[in-house]
């Protein structure tokens, strides 16, 4: 019962100690409104009653520094604010920074996980150009003009199809833009040689001793083209002086950066080429064919099997004795000699040639008798020629006739000398698809030649045209060691209308430039006005 009774009497303490407090603070409330009173002449007084306009004017003085006293406050205060925001900014962007540097890199490349769906997007879309253009597979084309032609290059030149009225055949890179492309995907192919990833399946030392760096001195060639909707694909090809692998690497500007599509080592040192020569009589032209190939393929290449499949009968013994003596002489026997007692047909003897080697797969070089070559043009066929994967078109420079080509000088030079890509000496024969590197298998599976075709030309756009339309990739480029020496053409009567435009069209062309044909067509104009020239200066010496 007591525990109740004292929680009564503390409660009674608390509330005199509540109502003392409340005086307490009534009486300071009051001193302090007597202490801040203002002061009349001689009676203090309280507002309202005596010095009531003094009263207001103070209250008002009061009131309007309190409000300054406020309005400063509230500026020091927006600034503090103002300070403290962008410190929290600069703290962000820190972190912000920090974290990217932390993030991990995805293939060698600084493409970070923070970036923008715009950037993304970007990428996926160059991306897809590769996939889009023909690069790694070969587009159905409905026809030979459907072809994009590649146009090849060194460190020095560029050797070019589409010439105009001021280009040239060959030519060094002088515009600006052109030599500055060239030059960036040169360096582009060596920094990818250099500095193999991964994914290029190769290994920092590449398995023997330490890894060699290459140098724009080991630049050999390179093919570009471009496909206007998508982009520049490039073909590069290095090698070192005393070694026999070259490195190809790909690349392709989505016009945009330059994108690596591989980077692989190519071991050409024991890939043989069977070199296939159709022929009937031109015993002559053969012999002349054999010295080249005794300089380019027996003493340099030595890498070669050489078919000659002869129609008839004349001049064939003429033709075993030169391979015969060739054969002595060098010690060479890798060769083939296929007779047919038939008439010359071009698509039946290079058919019969590549159905003759029966050693298993083979890259062959379809050829003709009037076709020079060199050893680098034979590495270019073994570079650009895949099984299952690609054929190689090289465009032929074609010279023109010497005869006119020289026709101030009592005769024309040797053959080596002619050998130039000049405007006036000769042009890329681009219309012709008769020389061209490829695989054995592929050859026998797209179905060869048509040997419908009978007589000159078209047998070598019919099977060219197969190649368009399957899947392979169809390199067609022009190459500088690979030229055409000319010759006279006898169009026959019994050639079918449509080959004997085409014999007089190549006839026409292969003769001389557009400028010697126009001064053998105005040739009685020219002497005409030469001897009235004369006339006139004889006439005014006697005057």
């Amino acid at each position: 019962m007591r525990m109740p009774r004292r929680g009564l009497v503390i409660q009674a303490r608390t509330r005199w100690l509540l109502v003392g407090l409340a005086l307490l603070f009534s009486l300071v409330l009051l001193m302090y409104l007597l202490e801040c009173a203002p002061q009349t002449d001689g009676n203090g007084s309280l507002p309202g009653v005596v010095g009531e306009n003094m009263g207001k004017e103070y209250y008002q003085a009061l009131l309007q520094e309190q409000e300054e006293h406020y309005q400063n406050r509230a500026t020091s205060l927006k600034r503090q604010i103002a300070q403290l925001k962008q410190e929290l900014q600069e703290m962000s962007d820190k972190l912000k920074s920090l974290q990217e540097k932390k993030t991990p890199k995805v293939n060698g490349m600084n493409y970070q996980s923070t970036k923008e769906q715009a950037s993304n997007d970007l990428l996926e879309f160059l991306h897809s150009q590769i996939d889009k253009a023909e690069v790694s597979v070969g587009a159905k084309l409905p026809s030979e003009y459907g072809v994009i032609p590649f146009e090849s290059f060194t460190s020095m030149k560029v050797f070019q199809l589409e010439m105009g009225l001021t280009r040239h055949p060959e030519e060094k890179p002088v515009r600006k833009d052109k030599r500055d492309e060239l030059v960036e995907v040169i360096e582009a192919g060596l920094e990818v040689i250099n500095n193999p990833d991964e994914e290029d399946g190769q290994d920092e030392d590449d398995g023997v001793g330490e890894r060699q760096l290459y140098s724009e001195n080991d630049f050999i060639e390179g093919y570009y083209r471009t496909e206007r909707d998508k982009g520049t694909q490039y073909e590069l090809f290095y090698k070192k002086m005393d070694g026999m692998e070259y490195r190809h690497v790909t690349l392709f500007r989505p016009f945009g950066p330059l994108m690596k599509v591989k980077s692989e080592t190519v071991d050409i040192s024991r890939s043989i080429i069977n070199i296939i020569v159709p022929l009937a009589g031109r015993t002559e032209a053969f012999a002349q064919f054999m010295q080249n190939f005794r300089d380019v393929c027996i003493h340099q290449d030595k890498r070669v099997h050489l078919t000659v499949v002869y129609f008839g009968q004349d001049g064939l013994s003429e033709v075993k004795s030169i391979l015969e003596s060739v054969a002595r002489e060098t010690d060479f026997h890798n060769y083939t000699l296929v007779s047919l007692n038939e008439e010359f047909n071009r698509g039946r003897g290079l058919d019969m040639g590549a159905r003759a080697w029966e050693k298993g797969e083979v890259l062959m070089f379809f050829c003709d008798v009037d076709v020079y070559f060199t050893a680098e043009f034979l590495n270019s066929c073994r570079l650009n020629a895949e099984p299952g994967k690609k054929v190689f078109y090289p465009v032929v420079f074609s010279l023109y006739n010497p005869a006119i080509v020289y026709a101030n000088q009592d005769i024309p030079p040797p053959v080596e000398q002619q050998l130039v890509h000049k405007k006036d000496s000769g042009f890329w024969r681009d219309f012709g698809f008769g020389m061209t590197c490829q695989y054995r298998t592929d050859f026998l599976t797209v179905g060869g030649f048509d040997l419908e075709v009978k007589g000159w030309g078209g047998e070598d756009v019919h099977l060219y045209r197969k190649y368009l339309h399957g899947d392979l990739i169809v390199i067609r480029t022009p190459v500088p060691g690979l030229f055409h020496l000319w010759h006279e053409k006898h169009c026959a009567d019994e050639l079918t209308p449509e080959q004997y435009r085409m014999c007089i069209q190549s006839k026409a062309m292969n003769e001389a430039s557009h400028s010697h044909l126009g001064m053998l067509v105005f040739r009685e104009e020219i002497e005409t006005h030469l001897r009235k020239q004369a006339y006139r200066t004889n006439s005014e010496a006697v005057g």
